[in-house]
């Protein structure tokens, strides 16, 4: 199968050449909005799917798979997206501070005639952070394009997760471990 991945990720690009796939890049706006009345926890999987579909158009041959994936974060029952801009990236991680967070990445996985998807969960406790901290982090490190304000990967997760249960690469947003077990199927 020919490989296709449907996302702007540099860092799902990253984590799938890594992981020794071969894949091309492909990608098109999809707007990320699902029914206020979805269970949060199915928000990834869904976003997933209508990425897929979206894309479908990709899916040329029968020997092509298009892999799409979305990441959220949730606390409380509450989405925490990418942030709006600088101002939302602080309230955001004020509010994450010092608290275990859900990091949850659905996938869709679609041929032609099939999709198969799935989901991982990993939880995320974030030390205290400063007002000081935060904004240091922000100036240098501009996690912008990611769910809950912050890079696993960067500055933030090197000094201030205190723990982790679940799959470090799900926090980066894709779960390598469950991508490979799908594909071998």
């Amino acid at each position: 199968m020919k490989l296709i991945l449907g996302s702007k990720s540099p860092r799902r690009s990253q984590l799938l050449r890594d992981a020794g796939f071969e894949f091309t890049l492909r990608t098109r706006e999809v707007e990320e909005n699902y029914p206020p009345e979805m269970k949060v926890e199915e928000v990834p999987v869904f976003l997933a799917i209508k990425k897929a579909r979206g894309m479908s158009d990709f899916i040329e041959d029968d020997d092509q798979l298009l892999l799409t994936s979305d990441t959220i974060v949730l606390m409380d029952g509450k989405i925490y997206g990418k942030p709006k801009d600088y101002e939302d990236a602080v309230k955001i991680l004020k509010e994450l501070s010092g608290r275990m967070h859900l990091v949850i990445t659905g996938v869709c996985l679609k041929t032609k005639t099939k999709e198969e998807t799935f989901s991982d969960v990993t939880e995320v406790y974030l030390k205290e952070l400063s007002e000081t901290e935060i904004r240091f982090y922000l100036d240098e490190c501009k996690p912008f394009d990611k769910a809950g304000a912050y890079g696993i990967q960067d500055w933030l997760g090197l000094n201030k997760v205190g723990k982790l249960i679940g799959s470090y690469y799900n926090v980066m947003g894709l779960p390598t471990h469950k991508v490979f077990d799908a594909l071998k199927k």
